[in-house]
């Protein structure tokens, strides 16, 4: 951990910025909605705001009493989040840069802190296993979602605002509704834990990072795999692994270093292209070419319930080579995907989940049939009881 930042340009030729003023290892980043600022948490306490330029000034001020895990802009950018190791959740002010307030149930370390596209809610993951929702306005926990086995990493609103979507140590993925607080889907694909997720900005992809080295793509519509990419190579000497937020894309190109889990992956804000990193220290960039293949206007919500085993032998998986080589251009380092899926089996599969769907919806008709034939019955006999009554009490 060398406790600098580096932001690398999109434009070919352009030099990257390398940020010096953290004490410590950097622990997260985050780029405010205007592109106008970039905040950084750390192990050394601090959270500094910089502006993302060739001076690279920052303003630091003492936000927690322990590491700083997590940093997130609001949509609105007048605010952000931050989440600790001091078991604490916080939110300040982005330009008078002051503490607003504290939200404090977890009872263990807070590994991640989100606010929803609204603005309203915020969701946060935490080491005592629990997913929590909060209200920004009461400051209450709204619900605890305490369905996973083991430390929770990582915490994403979906881009509609509606799920939120959480990685674990126990290996697996969960989606819930944040209105209803049902679980929706659950994966278990990885062969260790899951450090972070990121949804497609259309709401139909999920892209998981794992220490088993590999990342993951999954069709949230029709809830399976899509793709396994082994671009993070498991061997050598490896590092702490922090899940660094590159949640708009920072770099083109492959920054070749050393060897070990994927610990990070995001969407860039378009949705054309995401970007992974790992503690064998590489950031790589590549094309999602997710537009061949779109859901998204057949069905905007994920499909429940779903649960994917990792051992199911039934799921595509695909390796994507990936070239060594530092400071390429994206069309020699993006890896080509598997040819994408043809339209007939799209059609076929989109088809067979709408006649599921109507199977489901003509159960519960018949359902709501027999339950109003029982009311009706019901009704029938207590007006007939009524009657007797009457009857008996009439003189």
């Amino acid at each position: 951990m060398d406790s600098c930042l580096m932001v690398w340009h999109m434009k070919p030729q352009s030099r990257a910025y390398r940020f010096t003023g953290h004490k410590d290892a950097v622990t997260c980043v985050n780029f405010s909605p205007s592109g106008h600022l970039l905040a950084s948490g750390s192990r050394d306490k601090t959270v500094r705001l910089w502006v993302p330029n060739v001076k690279g000034e920052s303003t630091s001020f003492r936000a927690h009493t322990a590491t700083v895990r997590s940093v997130h802009f609001c949509s609105d950018g007048q605010s952000f989040v931050t989440a600790s190791d001091d078991k604490t959740v916080k939110v300040w002010s982005t330009h008078r840069q002051k503490f607003l307030f504290s939200l404090s149930q977890h009872i263990n370390w807070v590994r991640c802190a989100k606010f929803s596209p609204d603005g309203r809610l915020i969701v946060s993951a935490s080491d005592d296993k629990t997913v929590k929702l909060w209200d920004k306005s009461s400051r209450e926990c709204i619900h605890s979602y305490c369905e996973h086995g083991g430390f929770v990493t990582y915490v994403d609103f979906h881009p509609s605002g509606t799920c939120i979507a959480a990685a674990g140590m126990d290996n697996t993925v969960k989606v819930w509704d944040v209105r209803t607080h049902r679980l929706l889907q659950h994966y278990q694909l990885h062969s260790a834990a899951v450090n972070a997720l990121s949804f497609h900005p259309s709401g139909s992809y999920l892209i998981t990072a794992s220490s088993d080295s590999t990342l993951k793509i999954l069709d949230l519509m029709e809830g399976r795999l899509l793709y396994t990419l082994h671009g993070h190579q498991s061997a050598g000497r490896g590092i702490e692994a922090f899940p660094c937020y590159l949640d708009r894309l920072l770099g083109l190109g492959l920054v070749q270093l050393r060897r070990g889990p994927a610990t990070t992956v995001a969407f860039s804000r378009t949705g054309e292209y995401f970007a992974s990193g790992g503690s064998d220290e590489q950031v790589m960039v590549w094309k999602s070419n997710f537009d061949v293949v779109d859901h998204g206007e057949v069905m905007k919500v994920p499909r429940p319930p779903a649960t994917l085993a990792s051992s199911a032998g039934n799921l595509p998986e695909v390796d994507f080579p990936v070239p060594s080589g530092r400071g390429r251009s994206v069309e020699s380092v993006q890896s080509q995907p598997q040819e994408p899926v043809s339209m007939p089996q799209t059609l076929t599969s989109t088809l067979e989940h709408i006649v599921g769907q109507l199977d489901v919806l003509t159960q519960t008709v018949s359902i709501l049939e027999q339950r109003l034939t029982l009311t009706e019955d019901k009704l029938k006999q207590c007006l007939e009881n009524q009657q007797l009554i009457m009857q008996r009490t009439t003189p």
